[in-house]
């Protein structure tokens, strides 16, 4: 079998740089009523965004496309009988998603691997079945690299309840994909699951939109029916498109890119050895690590979120606390949805990017954007209680006498669907009720402290508050361009810990050469900023030298470099566009993300790292 996603790291290239945006669809009946009529209208919906999709030189291989629903249990109990598998009632059964070899001998031993892996963990094994497919519908490329695809049907036991199985499947998932997909040594053995739950299923693959339907016999069906469907067209910028890397990924469909992912999961990585779960008990160390690093920026938020969902987090809380609204400015906010970020501030920092993503848990389905509305998000209501939500308008033909509500997303807003109470429910609602389960507010009062409200250094020498207050006192006639110059040097004399009186003892060229700056900064950057006051713009990226390849003295921080969006990088400024922009930070142990406490709060916070 031919290779399946990206390459291996090897040499300059590293796989965790790729990106992707894409487009996204989701259709809810608000009253939990399943149709085959809401799939279908949900494959016209992913046909639309056909545009949104990429396509290679070939024109038959697309860069991905799919979709997730819920279970068809009707559906599902009639294919299982026609392969001898008698299947329980509604929710006592979950079925495994899984793409493996094309050949048909590795398959099913990697079937035979994954269902030994499920005994071990306690669960039986109803049966497993063939996907019927169409090959012959795809291009060349998604036909040489297309895997075999199996669903196994998992039996619930009879005294867990839900929650408990899904969590269970959640386990078994981590399980297999650490010993089949990597621990393996058989060079053969590719695994991959979809999705593995009693609630959700996903169909998706290397494909077109236009292909999805017709490669999945399934999907054609008239008793496959769900209330819930999300669709995704993929673009895969800079990337290679493969099998699994198309969306829907378990929980969500993720338009845009998550700029902030490399300290997202090295975040998630050092809290690990702080992790504790009364729900997982000793099986925790099996879901270890969380974040799969080979995933899409999508896929290891998804990882994130899957974790705090079977922790015991609601889905909008979970989608709270990864993709938080603007809070640290927001002056008129709620104080309690207030407490409720800053309190989960000092858990995990945002996952931020232009992005608008859909998600649903099989019972509840919603959608939020990033802080800044960097994707739309648009939704209509119509009067049979369908509520359509893409990245665009025009998704799915609606005569104007049906629709009810037109409206959007806002930046850093939410929206929920809740199949089992037949409403939606508003962002303020949501949130409001997320915020009031704990005393989020009390937590921080006894706990959070300013470093600003700490007293001065009892140590004799000028505090920082010292040599700020003398900078402010300089010989207001100076020059203003000369006075914002100096102003830049005393910054780092202050970053250098230097005396403030030295800085006085310098000439202004002196003091510019001892802190590296050069011609460019100074007439480019610095004197366009003074004389403006405003940014210079250039064009996205950055393409100064590496300070390693210099062979004179270099500055520590031109060391670094800013990973910027390969997608969409517009130019925020952190003045004017303060409400969505923020350099807080907070120093001291870190808690327990999975299980709130008012200890997680006992931190020191500050307005600036510097």
């Amino acid at each position: 079998m031919k290779q399946q996603g990206f390459p291996a790291k090897q040499g300059m290239y590293d796989p965790k740089f790729e990106h992707d945006a894409c487009g996204i669809g989701l259709l809810v009946n608000i009253n939990g009523e399943k149709s085959h009529k809401l799939v279908q209208d949900a494959i016209d919906v992913l046909r639309r965004l056909a545009h949104r999709g990429g396509i290679g030189d070939e024109p038959e291989s697309g860069d991905g496309a799919g979709i997730l629903l819920q279970i068809p249990h009707d559906f599902m109990v009639r294919v299982a009988a026609s392969d001898g598998i008698r299947l329980p009632g509604e929710g006592g059964y979950g079925v495994a998603m899984m793409f493996a070899s094309p050949d048909a001998d590795r398959c099913d031993k990697t079937v035979s691997s994954f269902c030994a892996i499920v005994e071990r963990e306690g669960l039986s094994v109803l049966g497993t079945r063939a996907v019927p497919v169409y090959p012959d519908c795809v291009g060349r490329m998604a036909k040489e690299v297309r895997p075999g695809i199996r669903q196994v049907f998992i039996a619930k036991p009879e005294t867990s309840s839900e929650e408990d199985f899904e969590r269970a499947l959640y386990i078994i998932s981590k399980v297999a994909q650490a010993e089949l997909r990597y621990a393996s040594s058989d060079p053969d053995l590719y695994f991959y699951l979809s999705s593995i739950s009693c609630r959700t299923i996903v169909y998706k693959g290397m494909l077109l939109p236009d292909q999805l339907a017709a490669f999945y016999l399934d999907l054609r069906d008239s008793r496959l029916a769900s209330a819930i469907v999300l669709v995704h067209s993929r673009f895969s910028t800079n990337t290679f498109p493969s099998w699994e890397r198309a969306h829907p990924i378990h929980h969500l469909v993720h338009n845009g890119e998550i700029n902030t992912i490399r300290g997202n999961v090295n975040w998630v990585r050092a809290r690990e050895a702080m992790l504790k779960s009364d729900k997982f008990g000793p099986d925790l160390k099996k879901v270890l690590p969380v974040i799969n690093e080979d995933g899409s920026d999508s896929a290891m938020l998804d990882d994130f979120v899957n974790l705090l969902i079977h922790a015991g987090y609601s889905m909008p809380e979970a989608m709270m606390l990864a993709i938080p609204e603007p809070w640290e400015n927001a002056d008129s906010m709620d104080p309690k949805k207030r407490a409720f970020y800053e309190y989960t501030s000092c858990l995990s920092e945002p996952w931020d990017g232009p992005a608008a993503i859909a998600f649903t848990d099989g019972k509840v389905a919603g959608a939020t954007l990033d802080r800044n509305g960097l994707r739309p998000a648009r939704y209509y209501v119509t009067r049979d209680n369908v509520l359509i939500l893409a990245s665009e308008v025009g998704v799915l033909a609606v005569p104007p006498e049906n629709v009810i509500k037109k409206d959007r997303l806002r930046p850093g807003r939410m929206l929920l669907i809740d199949t089992r109470e037949g409403r939606i429910i508003e962002d303020d609602e949501l949130k409001a009720n997320a915020a009031s389960k704990k005393p989020y507010g009390e937590w921080l009062a006894k706990n959070l402290t300013r470093l600003n409200d700490l007293p001065d250094s009892a140590h004799p020498g000028e505090t920082w508050r010292d040599i700020i207050r003398k900078k402010k006192q300089r010989n207001s006639e100076e020059p203003y361009e000369q006075a914002l110059l100096k102003d830049f040097v005393g910054l780092e004399l202050l970053m250098a810990n230097k005396e403030n009186d030295d800085a006085d003892n310098l000439s202004l060229l002196e003091e510019q050469k001892v802190f590296g700056y050069t011609w460019e900064d100074v007439n480019m950057t610095l004197r366009q900023i003074a004389s403006t006051v405003d940014d210079p713009i250039s064009s996205m990226g950055i393409d100064t030298p590496l300070a390693v390849l210099s062979n004179r003295p270099q500055l520590l921080y031109n060391y670094f470099k800013q990973l910027f969006a390969q997608v969409t990088n517009p130019p925020i400024d952190a003045i004017r566009e303060q409400v969505v922009t923020s350099s807080d930070i907070q120093f001291g142990s870190e808690g327990n993300l999975l299980e709130p406490g008012e200890g997680n709060c006992r931190m020191i916070r500050h307005d600036t790292p510097v």
